[in-house]
């Protein structure tokens, strides 16, 4: 059957928007995230830990009533009733003393995991006030990591699930289409670093690189039972040069070609960012590239 579009790397044809017309007739009264959710279970669209693709698909819904293939039901708010909001994050404060020593004088440096834990709401208040991109929340598989020296947060991590198509990167693995749509997973995507500017310690922002490298890969592995092999990141080369990546040994693998995800143009719409690599093990080819 004719493919009319593909959405994050799945085919979506003519029987597929019957399907989900159907789906609407015979669910009037069923809101957008039920219908999502219907969808996944019926198209068996789930993530490796088993969860459904529920953002994924509601972002699917959202492009087929943009292009007019469907017309969805009232969001839940413009129909009068409650829907969650994302609001910029709670402000949380913390102390602002310099710290100015070297990583001996630091002492002992912790990294916890905190997504879903009560200093989740201290990470999202750091990144939105402190980094220059500021808070989004994230969607999909994705952690959040706070380095503390003492009982002092020194510096933030985001990590998310990786874009789905990025050329030099893609060359550099040596994955076909195929292979990188089923494995894509088994990477994380570096989506915010961020060392609080009151703390100045040389080498700090490559030493934390280095212990995250040591330990992503478990913390995945305990949230969404499968590991990472490969880390990624974007820097901003109008901005920053990428020292401190360079420094903790990941690789310079190319640039991006300044289009969104979602492009249909083929010409760049945004600025050039350098991509950067790190692999987790030795034989990560082999196990990115496998069936």
């Amino acid at each position: 059957m004719e493919t009319i579009l593909v959405h994050r790397g799945r085919p979506i044809s003519a029987g597929d928007i019957s399907f989900i017309r159907e789906l609407m007739k015979n669910h009037p009264d069923e809101h957008r995230t039920g219908l999502s959710r219907r969808i996944c279970l019926a198209w068996k669209w789930t993530q490796p830990n088993g969860q459904l693709k529920d953002m994924v698909c509601r972002g699917l819904l959202l492009r087929l009533e943009r292009e007019s293939h469907i017309e969805l039901p009232l969001r839940l708010r413009d129909a009068g009733g409650w829907q969650p909001s994302r609001r910029a994050p709670e402000s949380v404060s913390v102390e602002q003393a310099p710290i100015e020593t070297d990583l001996r004088g630091l002492g002992p440096i912790t990294i916890r995991q905190v997504r879903h834990t009560p200093l989740e709401k201290l990470h999202n208040s750091l990144i939105a006030q402190f980094h220059y991109l500021g808070y989004m929340q994230p969607v999909g598989a994705h952690l959040k990591h706070l380095a503390f020296a003492g009982d002092r947060p020194i510096a933030c991590f985001a990590w998310s699930s990786a874009p789905r198509h990025i050329g030099c990167r893609d060359r550099f693995i040596s994955w076909d289409s195929g292979t990188r749509r089923k494995n894509l997973h088994l990477l994380a995507y570096n989506t915010r670093f961020l060392v609080l500017p009151w703390v100045s310690v040389p080498c700090l922002a490559s030493h934390l690189l280095g212990k995250m490298a040591g330990r992503i890969s478990q913390d995945w592995q305990q949230t969404y039972r499968h590991p990472i092999h490969f880390l990624e990141t974007f820097v901003d080369t109008a901005r920053f040069r990428g020292t401190c990546y360079l420094a903790a040994n990941w690789i310079y693998l190319g640039t991006t070609t300044g289009r969104g995800k979602d492009d249909q143009t083929h010409k760049p719409n945004r600025s050039l960012k350098a991509v950067w690599g790190y692999p987790l093990c030795r034989d990560f080819r082999w196990r990115l590239c496998r069936g």
